[in-house]
């Protein structure tokens, strides 16, 4: 580290006296601006992976809250101050998605505010300003809009609040002051939530650096870096525990993220320059962006990593004069690290890009952004007075309506892929969870035009032809199509035992291959032996087969074993215990059970007042079960002529 002394480096603020926005009210305007922007999704329903963050059943307790801190996989990562947060959240509203959408634009707000804090504190001018463009900037919408992404917002609270406090320790610590190492203390605090809400954020020690040599000129081992050293040893931690976790739980490994050293190089260069176009020019955003094809021999993804080496080296060369842009672009860019393609991540197989990974870096490049931009007003104020005022009010203006456009797209998953598709028609992704969504709201036929789109980007998906089969048989005529596709499905994919099951059960019903679905159900039964559904269908289809009751009965019996509230298996049971003793002691807890588990099930009714007739004492229990069908099914003729029979 440099010894050299070198002077202190902020922008100066101007002589006349500052008119300063009390800060509560600065935030209240803010927080209402973001409300406003943000208003088309605060109704929005979950989108793609929500329900994978959103704590599900089993972790709602207390005891779920310690395996979302203890237990690794518990949660999709391991972000366990984030999954807290859900926690407590679920325990408030539930799975309204309001109260979520409410707290993301919160903490957004928040962060904003907390911008104006940290540029204060760094004598910084233009700091409403700034804090106006990150609140309402079209590309911070994928973090605050998608329930998700409160990771980033919660995770950037804890960021700048960390930063505020080592800012005030390290002010403390030079006026001599006996508590400094208690902001010390609290700073490592902030950062380590930080770290737990999102990993992004461990890359705060080195921004401090950057910072300290920004306003210094220079760094010192003793002073600057000893104290950060066990904020370093905690980010190459976690960073390498999130590494691991995204390749061996998340599975961001593979085919897809085989890329060469030279390879994540360019295509670092290439994001680097993609973000920083988004910030200044906020077109086209996308929920996923096309998939950029990275083969080294083409010169184009040379020139990204060649112009951005060339801009730090003059940057660098030009740090005697000034040194701000070169901090301001290290920023951004050591922010950025961990999303430029050195480490994989599971959105890699779509996109190597998304707005969601530059949320925390904007505020590197946004900050200078404002104070150049306040410099301009204030100097353009001389001219004219309102002219600078003005020219902030549309920029603050533009940007706020593209928020509010952009967060309709967030309202549904619908919504949401279509737009997708609209820009990005080479998204196959969009396009077979389109027709998921669709498939799920009984809208085959479009659902089935979805997935053959997907098809004609992916040909070989065997998830694809798997679902496309569930739809084509909901429509009429559509079985030998899905059979078609469920035995394609198996081909491309052996291992996918959802497509034998599913293919199993349209054969179960198909003239002339009731034996092929047996064999179907008994390969997955290899591959899981435990599935008491599977256990269920294959007895049902062994009891079409006759002699074969017997084998039967023994699938029903293993499937209640391992689910005792099974009432198909239950109904079953009672049906061969009828007909081949037939034993009415034995079946009748049987179709006892059935009943509270269907009461709206009429030929349980009905054969469990039959039943019941040769009870003694039970007639006029009997009677009511058969009226009970009736109810429900009045053209069930059988139940009516026993019901005539046993009431003359």
């Amino acid at each position: 580290m440099s010894r050299r002394r070198a002077k202190s480096e902020t922008l100066p603020i101007p002589a006349q006296k500052q008119r300063t926005m009390p800060l509560w009210l600065g935030w209240l305007g803010l927080l209402v601006l973001c409300a406003v922007a943000y208003y088309p999704a605060l109704h929005g329903s979950m989108l793609w992976d929500d329900n994978a963050h959103v704590t599900r059943g089993d972790l709602q307790t207390l005891a779920g809250l310690g395996r979302i801190w203890f237990e690794l996989g518990a949660t999709q990562q391991y972000y366990p101050v984030l999954h807290s947060a859900f926690w407590l959240e679920h325990r408030l509203w539930g799975d309204a998605t309001l109260g979520y959408h409410a707290i993301s634009v919160v903490l957004h707000a928040l962060s904003a505010g907390l911008i104006v804090v940290l540029m204060r504190q760094l004598k910084l001018r233009g700091a409403w300003l700034a804090a106006g463009i990150f609140a309402l900037h079209p590309v911070c919408v994928e973090s605050v809009a998608w329930i998700s992404e409160q990771k980033n917002t919660l995770s950037t609270v804890f960021y700048l609040l960390a930063l505020l406090a080592w800012l005030r320790f390290d002010q403390r610590r030079d006026a001599g002051s006996p508590g400094a190492w208690r902001g010390y203390v609290l700073a490592s605090v902030l950062f380590v939530l930080a770290g737990l809400s999102k990993t992004v954020t461990v890359t705060l020690p080195a921004a401090l650096l950057v910072m300290i040599w920004w306003q210094r000129g220079r760094l010192s081992w003793r002073r600057d870096v000893w104290p950060l050293l066990p904020w370093f040893a905690f980010a190459l931690a976690a960073g390498l525990m999130t590494a691991w976790v995204e390749r061996t739980i998340i599975g961001a490994e593979g085919e897809a993220f085989a890329l060469g050293w030279l390879q994540r190089v360019l295509l670092a260069g290439r994001v680097v320059w993609f973000y920083c176009g988004k910030l200044v020019w906020p077109a086209e955003l996308i929920f996923i962006y096309p998939r950029w094809s990275m083969e080294v021999t083409t010169p184009a993804h040379f020139l990204g990593a060649a112009a951005l080496i060339v801009l730090l080296l003059a940057l660098w060369s030009r740090r005697e004069r000034t040194r701000g842009p070169l901090a301001a672009a290290l920023l951004y860019i050591g922010t950025l690290f961990p999303a430029l393609g050195f480490f994989n991540v599971y959105p890699f197989q779509f996109s190597y890009v998304a707005d969601h990974f530059q949320y925390l870096a904007s505020i590197a490049l946004i900050v200078p952004l404002a104070v150049g931009l306040d410099w301009l007003a204030q100097y353009t104020s001389k001219l004219s007075g309102w002219a600078g005022r003005a020219a902030a009010g549309l920029l603050l203006g533009l940007l706020g309506f593209l928020t509010w456009q952009q967060a309709h797209e967030y309202r549904d998953n619908i919504t949401l892929y279509r737009a997708t598709i609209a820009k990005n028609p080479a998204c196959w992704l969009a396009t077979y969870n389109l027709g998921m969504e669709l498939a799920a709201q009984g809208d085959h036929a479009a659902a089935i035009a979805s997935y053959r789109n997907t098809l004609r980007l992916r040909p070989e998906y065997a998830e694809v032809h798997a679902n496309l089969a569930m739809s084509l048989s909901e429509v009429p005529g559509g079985e030998p199509a899905a059979i078609a596709a469920l035995e394609q499905a198996i081909r491309l994919k052996p291992a996918l035992w959802q497509a034998r099951l599913n293919l199993a059960n349209i054969l179960l019903t198909t003239p002339g291959r009731l034996e092929e679905a047996i064999q179907l159900y008994r390969e997955v039964l290899k591959v899981d032996p435990s599935r008491a559904e599977v256990l269920t269908s294959l007895g049902y289809a062994v009891m079409q087969v006759p002699g074969r009751a017997t084998e039967a009965l023994g699938y029903f019996t293993l499937a209640l074993k391992l689910m005792p509230d099974n009432w198909s298996a239950h109904y079953q049971i009672s049906r061969i215990l009828l007909a081949q003793r037939p034993d009415v002691v034995a079946a009748l807890p049987h179709l006892e059970a059935v009943v509270q588990a269907r009461p709206d099930f009429a030929a349980a009714r009905f054969h469990l007042g039959k039943l019941l007739l040769y009870i003694p004492g039970r007639r006029d229990e009997a009677i009511r079960q058969l009226q009970v069908a009736l109810q429900l099914e009045p053209g069930f003729e059988e139940a009516r002529i026993l019901l005539a029979q046993v009431q003359r």
